[in-house]
């Protein structure tokens, strides 16, 4: 019951946030700060799976399943603040963003399947399931981070 109500708070926060998303932000420093907070907020539900992936954290399905629902939903959000003029500021893109829009377009729909992948080894319940897709969802955030992201 506990879940059902945190899931439908998450999905109604989720949907406010998504229209703020698809509106012209009124300047690029807004989409800056949107999408770091977004993904600030994905890298750290994403960090509590990986820590029970690693052994780092006492696996915990339940734990698991909740990160997982935050997860999937945060990462379909940073992608539309990646506007025209938000690659100066305070920022790590890369111009590679805007030059290369296709091969970014990639690196996010590789991201956002191995998301859903992770979405069902979270509901599998077993801690290999879990090994596995987290892995993968890493992998794909390195290869965004490497070719999108300043270090």
């Amino acid at each position: 019951m506990k879940l059902k109500f945190f899931g439908y708070i998450l999905t109604c926060l989720t949907l406010m946030a998504s229209f703020s998303a698809f509106a012209q932000f009124a300047k690029p420093e807004d989409a800056i700060k949107y999408r770091k907070a977004v993904l600030t907020v994905l890298g750290t539900h994403f960090s509590r799976l990986g820590a029970m992936a690693q052994g780092k954290a006492p696996f915990d399905a339940k734990q698991v399943i909740e990160n997982e629902v935050v997860v999937e939903m945060v990462a379909k959000l940073p992608w539309t603040a990646f506007v025209e003029g938000s690659d100066k500021g305070d920022t790590k893109a890369k111009p590679e963003i805007w030059k290369d829009p296709s091969k970014f377009k990639e690196a996010q729909e590789k991201f956002n399947n191995e998301i859903l992948k992770l979405n069902v080894a979270a509901k599998s319940g077993k801690l290999e399931d879990l090994k596995t897709a987290t892995a993968a969802v890493g992998g794909a955030c390195k290869n965004c981070h490497d070719n999108f992201r300043e270090k």
